[in-house]
């Protein structure tokens, strides 16, 4: 992964766009779905939100998944070089405790898009994550190199370099890195149609 990559302070402007809209924590919860324990530590840098849980918190604060990875330009398309990504990594606390994955935004800086791509790496984590996340929307996910274990509601399968799914994100799903091998995918999310 490049060096100039810079992890990005989601929890901040998540934080920051809850109180500019005058939103309580407790009013947050109930817009999102999830406990205000979980979001202030999220808002506080204690945990990083998966991508599934970023989508919902982008739907309850009514703004698109990119806003918290870079100012949305006003340009009908978005040219991102490999090293101008915006790397977010699923860090469960400040010593640095890895979920099994991170990511990058592929289109951070396209105005109303419905669609959102990542290139995930996935890796060995030091806390096991086996909840599966659903959501609304639609995701294609490709294996670029190692080997991915996804489930899919009571389903699991083994995809491998080349190997694609499409599924819908409302099933509980849940991906992984197979043997702790470090496993690169390409996902497309598509997030629903805009509140707006």
């Amino acid at each position: 992964m490049n060096d100039e990559i810079k992890d990005m302070p989601v929890g901040e402007k998540i934080k920051q766009l809850r109180k500019e809209k005058g939103i309580s924590l407790q009013q947050f919860a109930e817009l999102s779905g999830f406990s205000s324990a979980l979001l202030s530590q999220i808002e506080n840098h204690l945990v990083s939100p998966p991508l599934g849980t970023l989508i919902k918190i982008s739907k309850a604060l009514d703004v698109e998944i990119g806003y918290f990875f870079e100012t949305v330009r006003e340009a009908p398309y978005t040219i991102v070089r490999k090293d101008e990504r915006k790397n977010i990594s699923r860090v469960a606390s400040r010593e640095g405790k890895k979920y099994g994955y991170s990511y990058e935004s592929l289109a951070f800086d396209k105005k109303g898009r419905h669609m959102e791509p990542f290139m995930v790496t996935l890796e060995q984590a030091t806390v096991k994550d086996t909840h599966a996340y659903s959501h609304d929307g639609e995701e294609f996910i490709m294996v670029l190199e190692g080997k991915m274990e996804v489930q899919l509601g009571d389903h699991k399968d083994i995809l491998e370099p080349g190997d694609s799914i499409y599924y819908d994100s409302s099933i509980p799903h849940r991906v992984s890195c197979c043997e702790g091998e470090e496993t690169k995918i390409l996902a497309v999310i598509y997030t629903g149609e805009d509140k707006k």
